[in-house]
């Protein structure tokens, strides 16, 4: 039997459920932690950047990871 690892990756439907934004909120979000990050559109957004970016803890946002 495998273990399903932990995500490390954030989508806009995560972001969605942590904050209660909208989508379209939720993908603005993702466009302003690649901005900082300065990574490329499209690239994908880790746990960590997006936990540096709001300030919220990683153990709050890994339960909505699941």
């Amino acid at each position: 039997m495998a273990t399903i690892p932990n995500r490390i990756v954030v989508y806009a439907k995560d972001i969605m459920n942590i904050t209660g934004r909208r989508e379209r909120a939720a993908r603005k979000l993702l466009a302003q932690i690649r901005k900082r990050a300065k990574k490329k559109k499209g690239s994908f957004v880790s746990v960590e950047e997006f936990c540096n970016y709001t300030g919220l803890r990683p153990e709050h946002v890994s339960v909505f990871l699941v």
